[in-house]
């Protein structure tokens, strides 16, 4: 079987979904702000994020909710539409459930669809190390994830064609390498 990815249509999009997990929710918002194009693929869990920190989506985006058992828009990935999907803010049981191969609500099938087509996927994953700080509704909390939490982030950064991020400027750097290859027209490593 050939190496090669599905190649990307010349109008392909950003693919971005967001899970349920506040952690640098404001921030990947701000950074999906400054990308064009981008379908936006939003979690039940998401939209509820949404609602407590008090966040508008950008006007820009084609958004996807998740509204159907079979996560229908995830077929866009085999038409070749998206170049890249990003998963941030990626909640533990998203990274878990994507680890474990369960594609079972939008952003899992995203995950799931995207690494069958070879579409590079960056997810910025919540639980990285085993004391945090994240900003929750009300202020700063701190976190401690369980040893498992660590394992998965551990283990989904050995997928191929995905770059787990562990801190919002490394997402930065992620989305912006993706870029200079995208315009260089370079794949990236799977």
């Amino acid at each position: 079987m050939s190496e090669t990815r599905t190649n990307p249509r010349k109008d392909a999009r950003w693919a971005w979904a967001l899970t349920g997990s506040g952690h640098f929710f404001v921030e990947s918002l701000a950074l999906i702000a400054s990308l064009d194009p981008v379908d936006l693929f939003v979690s039940k869990a998401a939209e509820e994020v949404l609602r407590m920190y008090r966040q508008e989506l950008p006007e820009h985006l084609r958004i996807y909710h998740d509204l159907s058992a079979s996560a229908v828009p995830v077929g866009r990935f085999y038409e070749g539409r998206y170049h890249t999907l990003v998963v941030s803010p990626a909640s533990a049981n998203t990274v878990a459930k994507c680890v474990y191969g369960i594609a079972d609500s939008l952003v899992t099938n995203c995950f799931a669809q995207a690494g069958k087509c070879r579409v590079p996927s960056i997810v910025f994953a919540c639980d990285t190390s085993p004391e945090m700080i994240t900003m929750a509704p009300r202020g700063p909390v701190p976190v401690y994830p369980r040893a498992i939490d660590l394992e998965n982030t551990d283990r989904l950064s050995r997928f191929e064609y995905c770059t787990v991020v562990e801190t919002i400027g490394a997402l930065e750097q992620a989305v912006a390498a993706r870029k200079v290859e995208l315009a260089a027209g370079t794949p990236a490593d799977g």
